[in-house]
């Protein structure tokens, strides 16, 4: 799976638990260690566990992948799972307001989400 497709699955299976303001950032330009940051907000210990064993579970039973290095903790509340091309955060709203990411890395590109296509413009098409 190449890095692109893989931050964006962990997005969808982080978005999936619920996980809040997921942002992917490019940051294949500017750096030789990843290519991209996926970041997640969670709400609290329990969330962040779920989001992070949700991501984990997923690629292993999916895609057959693990990570290749995990480091925080839930005392930390920030958890990262290394999987070398991207690097997931997850955190809590107080440390990612804290160490803010994002306006570290402001001048690297967005990943946007791909719009649903609402049922009306489905049936249009047809």
């Amino acid at each position: 799976m190449d890095s692109k497709k893989l931050a964006l699955k962990c997005r969808e299976v982080a978005d999936n638990k619920k996980a809040e303001n997921i942002v992917i950032l490019d940051v294949s330009e500017v750096s030789s260690i990843t290519d991209y940051f996926v970041i997640a907000t969670g709400t609290s210990k329990p969330h962040l566990r779920a989001i992070i064993d949700e991501i984990k579970d997923s690629l292993q039973k999916d895609d057959n992948l693990k990570p290749r290095a995990t480091d925080g903790s839930l005392q930390t509340a920030w958890i990262v799972l290394d999987y070398f091309d991207v690097i997931v955060h997850v955190m809590s709203a107080e440390v990612r307001e804290h160490y803010d990411l994002e306006g570290l890395w402001g001048d690297v590109p967005r990943i946007r989400a791909r719009k649903a296509k609402s049922p009306a413009k489905k049936a249009a098409k047809r």
